[in-house]
């Protein structure tokens, strides 16, 4: 696993072991960069269920600003912090420590706004439709922001108002969804 483009393209990224989480490929990764980029002109990410922190620092690597990184396995932590070292700007990423919706408060609470987020929860939970209204509701997302979804195949997300989906492929057993948000 890799950082494909961008300033730190090409640096070896470490995985978490185990079966807890399930790391992007990287043929999957650059898929999803070419469906909404490949490269940005700043923004900020928000990276629920993080994992290994592979996306927001391939999102980084390619123009935006700085990015969040969420993840509450103690294995996946460790790996993140690892990883992010990697880039030389530790600067440009925060890690949280939480579930979801507890840094989705957080994060509320200080008035953040993101133009990117990804969203790769375990496929078990189900709880896309949930994550994308409380995105909502708590005013985390700039217009026209940009979601990036990860389920499997099979999985249809019923979209709240202001969501559009505006691409999606299929990869195996897992589909990658972009939804896009318009205020309204």
């Amino acid at each position: 696993m890799r950082v494909i483009a961008g300033t730190y393209g090409g640096r070896r990224l470490k995985a978490v072991p185990g079966t807890q989480t399930r790391p992007t490929t990287d043929k999957v990764k650059e898929a999803l960069f070419s469906m909404i980029g490949p490269y940005f002109d700043g923004g900020q990410v928000l990276d629920l269920f993080a994992g290994t922190g592979g996306l927001a620092i391939e999102a980084v690597s390619r123009g935006c600003d700085q990015a969040v990184l969420v993840d509450k396995q103690r294995q996946a932590q460790a790996v993140i912090t690892e990883n992010i070292a990697l880039t030389k700007e530790p600067e440009r990423f925060r890690l949280l420590k939480t579930p979801a919706q507890t840094a989705l408060k957080l994060l509320a609470d200080e008035q953040q706004q993101f133009s990117y987020v990804f969203l790769d929860p375990p496929y078990r939970f189900k709880i896309i439709h949930q994550l994308l209204e409380t995105l909502s509701e708590l005013s985390l997302l700039t217009d026209s922001a940009r979601v990036i979804v990860e389920t499997e195949r099979e999985d249809d997300v019923e979209l709240p108002v202001g969501f559009e989906l505006i691409k999606h492929h299929d990869y195996g057993i897992t589909k990658i969804s972009v939804y896009q948000y318009n205020k309204g």
